[in-house]
């Protein structure tokens, strides 16, 4: 009976001796495996923070200049050739435009152009009114003439470029290329930068639908287009 019970008595500590152990030993692998997981989670943390990091330094703050269109010291022009044998030049006495870049050197810059086709001057009453006439540019219908730019791109030459963009005349959109020439200073009286740009190009005005019934015998289907623009940095 002694011996039951002393052999009952053994195996009841022996239970609880590994009871014990294997409640200790769930506990290290609970405390193992808590650690490990913390650690992952914290290199995914850093990993995470230097991905952040680096997209955010990535990423340079551009900020546009904007010129203000001086109108006082422009002038948008062209000419054509009247009767094969002489040039007649004329201009929009009434534009505005505006112009901006984030680069120094005008390598990303964006122009646009507005001018009243009601201002069309030829020095002739008669011819301009002629030219706003539906036989020509009709006004009355098209009242602007606009241009977008949608390339700014530096020439071969020293402060020459090349843009390229859209014109519209008449109703009808299409695209151009200017060959530009610019040059910077500072107005001594203001003190404030300006900027000077010479425009050369030409254009065919049966393409706008301009003076479709005007032989070319009278005047020419090519059209030169001479404008100087100046502007003043903000």
């Amino acid at each position: 009976m002694i011996l039951n019970l002393l052999k009952i008595k053994t195996q009841a500590e022996h239970e609880q001796g590994i009871f014990v152990y294997d409640s200790l030993y769930q506990q290290h692998i609970h405390k193992y495996l808590n650690l490990k997981s913390s650690s992952k989670m914290k290199k995914i943390t850093l990993i995470s923070t230097l991905f952040l990091a680096a997209i955010f330094f990535s990423f340079t703050v551009v900020t546009n200049t904007s010129w203000t269109y001086d109108n006082a010291h422009a002038k948008v022009g062209f000419s054509v050739t009247h009767m094969l044998v002489s040039d007649v030049e004329g201009s929009f006495k009434k534009a505005t435009a505006t112009l901006t870049t984030s680069k120094a050197d005008f390598s990303d810059a964006v122009v646009e152009f507005s001018a009243e086709a009601t201002s069309i001057n030829t020095d002739n009453e008669k011819r301009d009114a002629h030219l706003q006439s539906p036989d020509f540019f009709d006004v009355a219908q098209f009242p602007a003439v606009t241009f977008k730019s949608n390339s700014f791109k530096k020439g071969k030459d020293a402060n020459t470029y090349v843009v390229k963009g859209n014109l519209t005349m008449h109703g009808i959109s299409k695209p151009v290329t200017l060959d530009v020439v610019a040059r910077t200073g500072t107005n001594p009286m203001s003190k404030k930068t300006i900027a000077g740009f010479k425009i050369t190009g030409k254009l065919n005005r049966s393409d706008f639908g301009i003076g479709g019934g005007i032989p070319e015998a009278v005047v020419s289907n090519e059209v030169l287009i001479n404008a100087n623009a100046e502007f003043i940095k903000n």
